[in-house]
C-alpha cells in the first residue's frame, strides 16, 4: 500500500508531525477495511501527474 501512497495527490508532507500523511478524510470503515486487506486498493487514490495541467495546454 505504501508504494500506492507515495504516487498519490493525497498524499502530502505535515510540517507539524514532520512526516507524510494522506490529506482524504476516509471514516473509520473506509481505514479499517482499508488495513484489513477487504479492500485491496484505496478507493480514493489518484495519480499525482504534476505535467497533466501542461499536457492540456497545448
Amino acid at each position: 500500500m505504501s508504494s500506492q501512497c507515495d504516487s498519490c495527490v493525497y498524499y502530502a508532507y505535515d510540517e507539524d508531525w514532520e512526516c507524510y500523511v494522506c490529506t482524504v478524510g476516509m471514516d473509520e470503515d473506509d481505514v479499517s477495511r482499508l488495513m484489513s486487506g477487504d479492500q485491496p486498493e484505496c478507493r480514493y487514490y489518484r495519480y499525482d501527474d504534476e505535467y497533466g495541467v501542461v499536457r492540456k495546454q497545448n
